[in-house]
């Protein structure tokens, strides 16, 4: 079995994130932000957190832009153009245009954490990628760290 984890890293300390990946055994952290050096990402902007990683958790930083939303789409989702249903069709068809399946194998993302700045998954493309990955291989345990 695979098993594939998300976390949002909003709302949380840098204690509770490093300790979530710590107790739940992430063996690599996956950014799959649009932006990962913005400074609003505090601790969690990418040249920082792949060292803190490193340092704190032993944990290898990875971030892969093609699981990412364009800019274009996340956009018309925040300002309200489309909504969810329509943000869900929109990336799967740009995850499946960006040959996902293809040029990535699940298998290297077991204990892989997907991370993402938004709190919670419901409406977050941290699940849709996982759950497409589910699509592929149904034997895959996706958890959702809080």
């Amino acid at each position: 079995m695979i098993r594939l984890l998300t976390m949002g890293f909003t709302k949380k300390t840098a204690q509770q994130f490093f300790e979530i990946l710590k107790k739940n055994k992430v063996k690599k952290l996956v950014d799959i932000r649009i932006n990962n050096t913005s400074q609003l990402a505090g601790f969690a902007k990418g040249p920082d957190l792949a060292y803190f990683l490193k340092e704190i958790n032993g944990i290898p930083y990875e971030y892969i832009p093609d699981f990412a939303p364009t800019k274009e789409l996340l956009s018309d989702y925040q300002n309200k153009k489309i909504d969810w249903a329509a943000y869900q069709k929109v990336f799967r068809k740009l995850i499946e245009s960006r040959n996902i399946a293809a040029k990535y194998n699940v298998k290297d993302f077991d204990n892989a954490c997907f991370l993402c700045s938004e709190e919670l998954p419901t409406q977050c493309h941290r699940r849709l990628l996982v759950e497409f990955f589910k699509e592929i291989n149904p034997e895959i345990k996706i958890v959702h760290l809080k």
